[in-house]
């Protein structure tokens, strides 16, 4: 495909040559002759200037130096690469219907249709897998498990008993839904005593959980993780937590038990989440934020504790002000410490 017939595909216009070949997608800073780049913030102009790129897509009032051959003006050039990224996306793996021989498949278990189980898969008693559910290898589902037809589980899922996960899941390697939650009491010894964690973990339609990922079950009741939630690498979901539709939780966020994260909520990177508290609905926690009281709707976040964005903005400025500012006060007490020692300067003037 050519520079012009990818600015075609897309109603876009192009300047250079148009009929340089693209063959792949990369960064600016990485790009090789027969690749497409973006420039998505003018912070990277620089790179844009130098890139070895064949194509760039930039907005349509781009007006710095390119050293693409060609360049393809778009509204959203983020968002357009998103879409040429599936033109050039390999097939996806296919997984013919079936169950591999060194699958172990309890009695009773319902299977629907054109379902594969993978090698050495586990299914206990009372298991329930829906059409067309893929199961890659080496997965375990515990008793009285179901999945939502379309579901997709990679290598080493483990889902615990009673686990319910819904339609076109898709689950990354080595996540565990339903490890028993951390509870527990304290004996007239003081030693720790474990409370029976009785619950279980409802997943939603259309989840997407990342590699190492855990959701505990619920001590009583359930854990939840609402429609459309997509959930980055190794992020812990506490027992009884909620999770609200379409919410986003990137590595390393940690939610204690029984708090609520309402819907269209996204919490960046190792957001702490303490128990029991209520994040509103359609808020944005910045990345290491530690939330410890309930959060309104809407909210902007960031900080440890957590305070509004732009508190925490100008907060970090004046951290940035402290080197100098307890320079200028040692100077300033050096100087005091002078006219001290140099004693009166004299007697006020008479009146």
């Amino acid at each position: 495909m050519t520079a012009a017939e990818i600015a075609a595909k897309l109603g876009a216009t192009f300047e250079g040559d148009g009929s340089v070949p693209i063959l792949a997608l990369a960064s600016l800073r990485e790009a090789e002759v027969g690749d497409i780049a973006f420039l998505g913030n003018l912070r990277y102009a620089a790179q844009a200037a130098a890139t070895r790129a064949s194509a760039v897509l930039v907005t349509p009032d781009f007006a710095k130096p390119c050293s693409a051959a060609a360049v393809i003006r778009v509204s959203n050039p983020d968002k357009t690469f998103n879409i040429i990224a599936e033109w050039f996306a390999p097939p996806a793996p296919k997984w013919a219907p079936g169950v591999h021989p060194t699958a172990v498949i309890a009695p009773g278990v319902q299977l629907g249709r054109e379902v594969f189980i993978g090698p050495y898969c586990v299914l206990e008693p009372g298991v329930v897998v829906g059409d067309r559910c893929v199961l890659v290898a080496q997965c375990y589902l515990g008793h009285n498990v179901s999945l939502g037809a379309d579901t997709r589980l990679y290598p080493l899922v483990s889902l615990r008993e009673r686990v319910q996960v819904g339609q076109r899941c898709i689950f990354h390697n080595g996540t565990v839904i339903g490890s028993d939650g951390f509870g527990y009491g304290v004996d007239a010894q003081g030693a720790r005593v474990k409370i029976p964690q009785l619950g279980t973990v409802v997943i939603g339609d259309d989840v997407e959980i990342g590699a190492n990922v855990t959701v505990d079950r619920a001590r009583f009741g359930q854990t939840r993780i609402g429609n459309g939630v997509k959930i980055d690498n190794l992020v812990q979901v506490g027992h009884n937590a909620i999770i609200g539709d379409h919410s986003v939780l990137i590595s390393q966020v940690g939610i204690a038990g029984s708090a609520v994260v309402e819907h269209h909520v996204i919490l960046a990177g190792q957001v702490g989440v303490a128990g029991h508290i209520v994040v509103g609905a359609g808020s944005v926690i910045g990345a290491q934020s530690g939330l410890s009281k309930d959060v309104a709707p809407k909210s902007y976040l960031q900080g440890s504790p957590a305070v509004p964005r732009e508190d925490f903005a100008r907060m970090v400025a004046h951290w940035n002000q402290l080197g100098d500012t307890r320079r200028r006060l040692l100077a300033l007490e050096k100087k005091l410490e002078a006219l001290t020692a140099a004693g009166p300067v004299g007697a006020p003037p008479a009146i």
